[in-house]
């Protein structure tokens, strides 16, 4: 992972938000669908912030698109905002 990736998260109501700071690679892709995994059971709907992030290596994004597959099994809604977002949504319309 990249050394200063962190993924800081609250909850408000139903609703989980995940702000990824930092670099962006493959660990960290691993990270954040295994924080997806473990942490959002309760929530309604994840909101994944991306403004914070430094950058986005190739590598992490290619990771996280695919395998983020694995998180169908969840009943939430999951959506990206910030600068980011429509680059790492692996779905058209889950970008704000």
């Amino acid at each position: 992972m990249a050394s200063n990736f962190r993924i800081l998260f609250h909850r408000n109501s139903d609703n989980l938000h995940l702000k990824l700071t930092g670099d962006f690679d493959g660990s960290s892709a691993w990270e954040l669908i295994n924080v997806l995994k473990e942490k959002c059971h309760s929530a309604s709907k994840v909101i994944i912030h991306t403004s914070a992030l430094r950058s986005i290596h190739p590598f992490g994004l290619d990771t996280f698109q695919q395998n983020f597959g694995g998180t169908k099994g969840l009943s939430i809604h999951i959506f990206f905002t910030g600068e980011y977002a429509c680059q790492m949504s692996p779905k058209k319309g889950l970008c704000m």
